[in-house]
């Protein structure tokens, strides 16, 4: 049989089908896929460094998860008293997929690591293993007295 009489006898529907999941699965990431967890921006707020929500701030290697609604949206910030007992805050959106699981992973000599791929990288942002090429976004920190600020 020859290509074009065994396409004809697939038909549009069959050809459609096929050309439609070769193209949605050689695609990148949707839109839709970037915008379900935006990387926190404009982030200014303030952690009460006494207060039972920062408890596991006390212990170097301790982390907490922040998720407070500024400017009309949501930050996912992942803050940590790092092995030298200065804290310091990073997105929990990874950025390799634009998920929200990064953590501070004192086990590894005090990381940021993404569950979902395996992404890793170090308190600068820098990806230390070859998940992705694209740096975290990290956040600026400042202790005064029991007062800790995250900014940009």
């Amino acid at each position: 049989m020859e290509r074009k009489e065994f396409l004809r006898t697939l038909g549009t529907g069959a050809a459609f089908a096929l050309t439609f999941s070769c193209l949605h699965g050689c695609s990148s990431d949707s839109a839709d896929d970037l915008d379900k967890n935006p990387v926190p921006s404009e982030v200014d707020f303030t952690i009460n460094l006494n207060s039972d929500e920062a408890s596991k701030l006390v212990k170097i290697g301790g982390f907490i998860l922040v998720k407070s609604k500024q400017a009309l949206k949501y930050t996912d910030i992942v803050v940590a008293k790092n092995l030298e007992g200065n804290y310091v805050a990073a997105s929990q959106i990874c950025s390799h997929e634009q998920n929200d699981q990064v953590r501070f992973v004192a086990d590894k000599g005090g990381i940021f690591s993404c569950s979902v791929h395996g992404s890793e990288f170090d308190q600068t942002g820098i990806p230390i293993n070859d998940i992705t090429n694209n740096p975290l976004k990290i956040f600026k920190t400042k202790l005064s007295e029991n007062i800790l600020r995250i900014f940009e």
